[in-house]
C-alpha cells in the first residue's frame, strides 16, 4: 500500500522544497519507488517553473509520464501569493480536494511512497473556507514538518506542533534546516531546545538534519 506524507513548514521559505527533494532522494537510494507532488503551486504557470523541478533534479530524474499528464502538479497559479488569493485571480479556478485525490489515485499504483509538498505553513488558506491543516486532517496524512535555526523558529515550531496535536495529526518527522541562520549561537541553541522538546513530547517522531545541498 502506498504511503503518503505531507511536507509542511513552520513558515514560508523555510526549506520545504529542498527537504522534500532530500527525502525523495534518500528513499530512492533505499530502493523504494518514490515520487513527489506539489499539490498547489503559486508563482508558476508550468511544471518547469514549479518546485517539482528542484525535486526532479535532486532525484536525478527527468520529467516522467505522470508529470507530463499534470498528475504531480494539479494546481498551478501564476501569481506568487497565498493559494486562496492566487486562485481567485485565475477566474475562480478554486482548489478542490476531489481533483487532487483523482491524481493521487492514478499515482498510487506506481509508487511505494508519495511526498506531498504544501504551500507555505499549516495555516495557509487554500480557499477562503479551507485551511491547509484541515485539508491534511481530512485526508489523514502524517506530516513531515520542516523547521530551522532562525530566530523565532522555536515559537513557530511549537505552535505548529500544538496545532497538529489539537487535530490528532501525526508528525512523522521533523526536519531541521540549520542553513540560512544568521547567528550560530541562536542556531545551536534552537536545535538543542527543539531536540529536547521532541524527545520529551514526540518520542516517536523522527529527527532529520537537512544536509547542505549544492545549488541546483
Amino acid at each position: 500500500m502506498t504511503q503518503f506524507f505531507f511536507v509542511s513548514g513552520i513558515d514560508t521559505d523555510i526549506g520545504k522544497t529542498i527537504a522534500t527533494g532530500f527525502l525523495a532522494q534518500k528513499w530512492l537510494q533505499e530502493g523504494l519507488r518514490v515520487t513527489t507532488v506539489k499539490c498547489i503551486q503559486t508563482g508558476a504557470s508550468t511544471i518547469e517553473e514549479s518546485d517539482l523541478a528542484t525535486h526532479r533534479a535532486m532525484m536525478h530524474r527527468d520529467w516522467d509520464q505522470w508529470d507530463r499528464a499534470g498528475l504531480t502538479a494539479p494546481y498551478l497559479f501564476p501569481y506568487p501569493a497565498s493559494p486562496h488569493l492566487a486562485s481567485a485571480l485565475c477566474h475562480g479556478r478554486t482548489f478542490q480536494n476531489d481533483k487532487v485525490q483523482n491524481c493521487l489515485q492514478q499515482l498510487q499504483n506506481h509508487f511505494d511512497r508519495i511526498l506531498l509538498e504544501g504551500a507555505g505553513g499549516l495555516m495557509v488558506p487554500l480557499r477562503r473556507d479551507v485551511l491547509t491543516i484541515d485539508w491534511v486532517r481530512q485526508n489523514q496524512w502524517p506530516v513531515i514538518l520542516v523547521t530551522s535555526g532562525r530566530l523565532g523558529s522555536i515559537n513557530h515550531t511549537l505552535l505548529s506542533l500544538e496545532a497538529l496535536r489539537a487535530r490528532n495529526i501525526p508528525v512523522y518527522a521533523l526536519i531541521y534546516n540549520a542553513h540560512g541562520a544568521t547567528s550560530q549561537r541562536i542556531q545551536i541553541s534552537t536545535k538543542t531546545y527543539l531536540q529536547n522538546h521532541m524527545q520529551k513530547h514526540y518520542p516517536d517522531t523522527l529527527w532529520l538534519d537537512l544536509p547542505r545541498i549544492k545549488r541546483l
